[in-house]
């Protein structure tokens, strides 16, 4: 829960990645050596980042070659007291801009910011982004070594500069909370800290923006807050996510009563907002979809073919496999499960790893009562699943 911000309170003292990615895990080293004889402190974030310093300024004395001048190591030698550390989200963000400067491809923007921000390891990054682990890695590498040799500065740009840096970072802020609020592997399914950081930060980007207006299209001012509804609408939900024993409960199942309201009604009006300055973009049209599902008292009286529409829309911007996906399945629910199963054929191919393709599939042929295309669906989206709580209700459909 603490490393984003460890990291990035470190990277704005030393300006260097790497340095500061090793003093933060020699930190962790630490804890784990000191909390399990004296205990937890009181504040666990100040005592890392507070020994995270330390450890950093350790390795610069014993380094031979440091890019930090003299000055530099006066001002991190100086103590900090653990009281002084607090939480500063502007930190993060200045993160996440160095990390989305336009010197560096965008694959390599999105996956650097998740990786040092959201504390994401290299598999999970290569997951959300369907790509094979060393690809991933490789692309880390050198956005890390673009940074350092290009001196890109660690800082919010000024209000010119922000329209050209806000595409890589809404990519960034959306793909935080989807692995929050899907957690690629582990055994939790939501990752509660990755989703609050994700809602977090795109709150201050919007008053940021809303500072700034000037400066910024109304197309990027109006996604803006089509992202802060998107994520609003769909952590509402949460609660009601994960049953009394840690299960999974899909949206059908889901208890509506105990859904954010107040988070609804907030993302909502955001919609609202957004949609009124009449540039459509996808955040704003997934946050349409998202409040279609918010509307609907019950499960049955979503409107599946509205969404479906939407999801057209959506293809007009990002025409991509995922996608299509959920065209078709909003399609099966609103025309029924074989139109489903012959749309996603035509994505078969592009999605063969791919455990939601085949969940989806198994899910449409149970209800055409084809059991034994239904059961080989559900066991090959198992063999694709890492994270424990969804392996648990795969194996429960499969059952």
């Amino acid at each position: 829960q603490e490393y984003g911000q460890i990291l990035a309170t470190l990277i704005g003292w030393l300006g260097d990645i790497d340095l500061a990615e090793e003093a933060v895990q020699d930190a962790f080293v630490a804890a784990l050596e000191h909390w399990d004889r004296q205990g937890v402190p009181d504040r666990p974030g100040a005592w890392l980042t507070t020994t995270a310093r330390r450890k950093a300024l350790d390795r610069i004395r014993r380094s031979r070659t440091t890019s930090l001048d003299e000055a530099s190591l006066d001002v991190l030698a100086v103590e900090i007291p653990e009281d002084a550390v607090g939480e500063i989200p502007d930190e993060r963000l200045k993160l996440i801009f160095t990390c989305c400067h336009p010197a560096l491809p965008l694959e390599g923007q999105v996956a650097l910011t998740l990786h040092t921000l959201g504390g994401l390891s290299t598999e999970e990054i290569a997951a959300a982004f369907l790509l094979p682990v060393p690809t991933l890695a490789q692309r880390l590498v050198r956005a890390k070594r673009k940074i350092k040799a290009a001196g890109i500065p660690y800082t919010v740009p000024p209000a010119h500069l922000l329209a050209e840096r806000l595409e890589a970072v809404l990519s960034v802020l959306y793909l935080i909370f989807t692995e929050g609020y899907a957690a690629t592997s582990g055994d939790a399914l939501i990752r509660h800290a990755l989703c609050d950081d994700a809602i977090r930060l795109t709150r201050v980007l919007a008053l940021l923006i809303r500072q700034s207006t000037t400066d910024v299209p109304a197309s990027q001012q109006a996604e803006v807050l089509g992202l802060l509804a998107l994520l609003l609408l769909h952590h509402s939900r949460h609660a009601a996510r994960i049953g009394a024993e840690g299960q999974l409960i899909v949206l059908e199942e889901q208890d509506r009563s105990i859904w954010d309201r107040r988070a609804i009604q907030e993302g909502l009006a955001l919609v609202e907002a957004a949609l009124q300055m009449k540039q459509p973009g996808p955040y704003q049209i997934q946050a349409a979809i998202s409040a279609l599902h918010a509307r609907a008292g019950t499960y049955e009286e979503t409107d599946w073919r509205e969404i479906m529409l939407l999801y057209g829309h959506l293809r007009r911007f990002t025409d991509t496999p995922v996608v299509r996906l959920n065209q078709a399945v909003a399609a099966s629910l609103a025309l029924g499960p074989g139109i489903g199963l012959r749309l996603t054929d035509l994505i078969a191919e592009e999605l063969v790893d791919y455990a939601p393709l085949h969940l989806a599939r198994a899910d449409m042929f149970r209800r055409l009562e084809q059991s034994e295309q239904a059961r080989a669906a559900y066991a090959r989206a198992l063999e694709l699943t890492q994270n424990q709580v969804e392996r648990a209700f795969l194996q429960k459909r499969l059952d």
